[in-house]
């Protein structure tokens, strides 16, 4: 694991954007085609307003969540509107987005075609995750139903699981996926977080599923 240390926060939002940008930009360059995944909720959003602006060929790159909550896209609480709003807009909106997410009463009865929409952009080219203070990433919580399944080197593209702590039912990708990108960031901001994160490092993924990515990973962190 890498650990970047930023002054402040405007600093590590551009900073982790131009990362970014510049990683999708030669990976475009040399096979002509790029995926990017990214989390949902408001911390990354300034990461989003300023790739939005970037001029790369954004329509050979592959844009897909980290895991969506099972709500209509209308919904305040769907990532995929987020998305749209912040980084599928000006220059990123020749993007592709690679939805999870289909009109469905629960998200086991769209799993199947879901996968089959991200499995030709794996692995994934860039990674960005995010971390909760309990040191859950994407969907997998501490405690979810299906947490080891989603944990093991054999586990699908796409799980569907449910924790207390999610809310309602999740649908994310798993953490070989997650593991295998080319490129794995992760962003987290405070005090708490960064303490969440040391601690992560002494758990089991069970316990501290962020743990699972951590060993290939850049954490990006300010105060």
């Amino acid at each position: 694991m890498k650990f970047e240390t930023y002054p402040d926060r405007e600093f590590l939002m551009l900073g982790l954007a131009n990362v970014i940008a510049g990683q999708l930009a030669d990976f475009l360059r040399r096979e002509g085609k790029a995926s990017l995944s990214v989390p949902g909720g408001t911390t990354p959003g300034p990461i989003f307003d300023t790739l939005s602006g970037v001029d790369i060929d954004w329509a050979n790159v592959a844009v897909f969540l980290n895991d969506e909550r099972w709500v209509d896209e209308d919904s305040p609480r769907s990532n995929t509107r987020l998305l749209r709003e912040r980084l599928l807009r000006g220059k990123a909106a020749a993007a592709r987005l690679v939805p999870l997410y289909a009109p469905a009463a629960a998200p086991e009865q769209a799993l199947d075609e879901l996968s089959e929409g991200i499995a030709p952009h794996l692995p994934i080219s860039v990674l960005l995750l995010g971390m909760g203070a309990d040191m859950h990433t994407a969907s997998l919580f501490p405690g979810a139903d299906r947490l080891e399944q989603a944990l093991a080197a054999d586990a699908p593209v796409l799980m569907a699981l449910r924790a207390e702590a999610a809310g309602e039912p999740r649908i994310t990708l798993t953490a070989p996926v997650l593991r295998g990108a080319m490129n794995i960031h992760i962003l987290i901001t405070g005090n708490e977080k960064r303490a969440a994160l040391e601690r992560a490092m002494e758990l089991a993924p069970t316990e501290a599923p962020v743990r699972a990515v951590l060993d290939n990973a850049t954490v990006h962190w300010a105060e």
